[in-house]
């Protein structure tokens, strides 16, 4: 029969021996991506031709760096595919001010800001408020977190 003392030390091991077991976690991914879709199926280039997300179609994509990006026209994705790093999201279209913060967070297509000539995506409208006031301090930071916190 055991004793309290013996059930507490297993109790509390357990996690410990669990933890040594289990496989590593793989790198997250250079995009982020929803359902199988970079900026959840946004038009990266109409951040800059239109001022505003604009969904993409299903059929009209392009592969790059691990992701499937749409695009709301063959012109559109035609210049994307000749230049993506020219409109692709910093940090892979991770949360910019998680990556200024060493984190990643998904993101929405409609809490952005271009900066610099360069696309950022937020969580969420809130956060992208907190990212403009601190701008450029913020880029820097996810600058210096990244590539690191992919893992």
């Amino acid at each position: 029969m055991q004793t309290r003392r013996s059930l507490l030390t297993a109790a509390l091991a357990a996690p410990v021996v669990l933890s040594l077991t289990r496989p590593a976690l793989a790198a997250e991914p250079p995009v982020f991506e929803r359902r199988g879709r970079a900026i959840r199926g946004a038009d990266p280039v109409a951040y800059f031709d239109a001022g505003r997300p604009v969904d993409g179609a299903g059929d009209i994509t392009h592969d790059w760096n691990g992701a499937t990006w749409h695009f709301a026209s063959t012109e559109t994705r035609d210049r994307f595919a000749a230049t993506p790093e020219a409109f692709a999201p910093v940090f892979g279209g991770y949360c910019a001010w998680a990556a200024s913060h060493g984190y990643l967070a998904p993101t929405v297509p409609e809490a952005w800001s271009i900066f610099e000539g360069r696309l950022f995506l937020n969580a969420n409208l809130r956060v992208r408020e907190n990212w403009l006031a601190e701008l450029p301090d913020v880029v820097a930071q996810g600058e210096a977190n990244w590539p690191a916190i992919l893992g």
